[in-house]
């Protein structure tokens, strides 16, 4: 298992053999959520003789994808507006809760070793902050050797929820970035020294190849690839490490079942524990399905993924959604699924 999560971090797609026909169902969109829907997958597959096939191909392309209905299901992590959802005769609900983690390549600083304030976070990927030595990077790791290095931004170069999460979390967090920037699944970046990189996988490909290279990816990839991270600090002014628990934290004043289509950013929450870059990955797919086996079967794995897939999603840093939203889903947003 290990080798195929590695390579499937590479590749970015699910292509499992069925060992015995049931049933063949097609998903596209988000990177965030592709190392767990791997895991669920396979053993979702072991199970059942279903094959799930995924395709990691960014949130806006799961969006179009779904409009376009080549796929069972779509997958993003910018969640899509209800009043968009009315109008596309679409439900959509969370699937998985995960963290975004700001990524560096800097010779010396061990993961989690480094400190960053939403400000120099802001101004590194603004490209005002060029060297790793700055002052600005310095006054909250005193005692930390820094080296002269320039900085070279990755960002992603497809349109990502990724980015909507991370640049709404900036939005919020700093003025300066929300009024230069702004948030959204694209971005125009204004480093000058900058890469762009296609998915999680680009992103952290590229930040692992380039030296004082800093870039942003779903946990799951700075683990899965030995990445180093940064410490970041929160609304409540505490220097937080990236984990489930602190992921758990942000979410949990979280109330679904009181937003309409359950779409929302879960960025820059209160609370001591809280990771400020938290986010949800959402699952779109239609009322009135032209294939309604195939959409009921997506329902069967996302209903296994809910009740089986617990400790494989804590396994890998994210977090699975409680048992009250989960039913939440099956009575409220699965009930208006004609399957049949």
């Amino acid at each position: 298992m290990k080798s195929f999560l590695k390579k499937a971090l590479v590749v970015g797609a699910i292509s499992l053999a069925p060992v015995a026909y049931a049933a063949d169902i097609t998903g596209a969109g988000a990177s965030f959520p592709y190392p767990v829907y791997a895991k669920w997958a396979e053993a979702f597959q072991a199970k059942t003789g279903s094959k799930l096939n995924y395709q990691s191909i960014g949130s806006s392309g799961g969006i179009k994808q779904i409009k376009a209905k080549t796929v069972d299901f779509g997958a993003s992590d910018n969640p899509v507006k209800f009043e968009a959802l009315e109008k596309d005769g679409l439900v959509q609900f969370p699937a998985i809760i995960g963290g975004v983690v700001p990524v560096l390549n800097v010779d010396g600083v061990a993961p989690g070793q480094l400190k960053l304030s939403p400000d120099t976070l802001s101004d590194l990927f603004q490209g005002a902050i060029t060297n790793w030595n700055d002052k600005r990077i310095v006054l909250n790791n005193p005692g930390l050797k820094l080296p002269n290095l320039p900085v070279t931004v990755v960002h992603r170069a497809d349109g990502s929820g990724t980015t909507a999460i991370f640049t709404n979390y900036l939005s919020k967090a700093s003025s300066n970035w929300k009024e230069a920037v702004g948030e959204g699944a694209s971005v125009k970046w204004p480093a000058a020294s900058s890469v762009g990189g296609k998915g999680n996988e680009g992103v952290a490909a590229n930040v692992s190849r380039v030296k004082g290279a800093i870039g942003y990816v779903e946990y799951a990839y700075a683990k899965k690839n030995n990445m180093t991270f940064a410490q970041l600090k929160n609304h409540d002014g505490q220097f937080v490490m990236p984990d489930d628990s602190t992921f758990a934290a942000a979410a949990a004043g979280t109330d679904w079942s009181k937003i309409p289509g359950m779409g929302t950013f879960i960025t820059n929450a209160p609370g001591a524990k809280s990771w400020p870059i938290t986010g949800a990955s959402f699952i779109l797919m239609y009322k009135n399905p032209e294939n309604k086996a195939n959409s009921a079967e997506v329902l069967k794995f996302f209903d296994f993924a809910f009740k089986e897939g617990k400790k494989m999603a804590l396994d890998l840093q994210y977090v699975p959604l409680p048992d009250s939203t989960t039913d939440y889903i099956r009575k409220n947003v699965w009930s208006q699924i004609a399957n049949k």
